[in-house]
């Protein structure tokens, strides 16, 4: 049924009034198909740690809506698997250690030279290193250099490849992935929150030089989801935990916003929205997906009751 506002354009077209919207305009609001259009439609892109969490909902999400991905990752059966489910023509995947620029640089390489272009490139790929040590003085720097060659250095890797094949074209858009600890210290080991702020820092730092050349740049930092890394660092937390407790721990106790649980389908359509058209003004931005969880806490854990 048509919409009393349409009724109303229609009826000034008829009667040779100049009508509020331009015809195109109209159409576009008025058309049933302007709500199930795909948001990524003709765009390319890498995203790496693609097999697993984030990253394949990410994918599958940005497959959903047109877009063509390229799937890197180590994991090279489960990531041609995917590729093949995805089909041929939406997902190709090629094993890139993002720790190795040159395997980073291939990915991107790849992508232009499949589909003649590149749009978008998704640094995902991440891990959560050891568990907290009891003291920092027992922090230790072997892994701590671990953790922050695949979180924080292959961004800067992902930032420079793409910055190579986007700024000739001034177009583009580069994600990374941060987190909810890079904005609350002390929520998980420090060599993770460190790697993770660095993270943000990056964005920051290169969003204006890259705005010039017409790229933007934005983060997104969830909370817990829970993916296989994040329940692995929780069961190893608490030992003592059944898988049932793990995830409960997960998807309400360590969330504040009443009625909804963070999963990954909800990180992957905030990706969507900045990979998209619609987010064409957005950069230098940490998208915080956490359900209010870092907007504030209780200034006493526990508060006397009075009578």
């Amino acid at each position: 049924m048509m919409s009393v506002a349409a009724n109303k354009i229609l009826r000034g077209r008829s009667r040779g009034v100049r009508p509020m919207f331009s015809s195109g305009l109209a159409d576009r609001l008025f058309s049933s198909s302007a709500s199930s259009s795909k948001r990524l439609e003709g765009k390319v892109a890498v995203i790496t740690g693609a097999v697993g969490g984030i990253g394949e909902a990410t994918a599958k999400e940005f497959v959903r809506n047109g877009a063509k991905v390229i799937l890197a990752d180590i994991q090279d059966d489960l990531g041609r698997a995917m590729a093949a489910e995805l089909g041929a023509d939406a997902a190709s995947y090629t094993h890139c250690d993002v720790t190795v620029e040159a395997d980073v640089a291939a990915a991107v390489d790849l992508a232009v030279a499949r589909h003649g272009r590149l749009d978008v490139v998704y640094s995902n790929a991440g891990i959560a290193g050891a568990a907290a040590p009891p003291t920092l003085s027992a922090l230790d720097l072997d892994d701590y250099d671990r953790v922050m060659a695949v979180n924080a250095r292959s961004m800067v890797a992902c930032l420079k490849h793409a910055a190579r094949v986007m700024s000739p074209r001034r177009a583009g858009c580069i994600l990374c992935t941060a987190s909810s600890t890079a904005l609350i210290g002390d929520l998980a080991a420090p060599a993770y929150c460190i790697s993770k702020a660095a993270v943000v820092g990056m964005v920051r730092t290169v969003a204006r030089q890259l705005a010039r050349d017409g790229v933007r740049v934005n983060a997104i930092s969830p909370h817990a989801v829970p993916t296989a890394l994040v329940t692995r660092v929780i069961s190893e937390t608490f030992p003592a935990a059944t898988a049932e407790e793990v995830r409960r721990m997960v998807t309400r106790d360590m969330q504040e916003l009443e009625g909804a649980s963070l999963e990954v389908e909800d990180v992957a359509r905030a990706a969507v929205f900045l990979a998209s058209d619609e987010a064409k003004f957005v950069t230098g931005h940490n998208l915080v997906v956490d359900g209010g969880f870092t907007v504030g806490k209780d200034l006493l854990r526990n508060p006397p009751s009075f009578a």
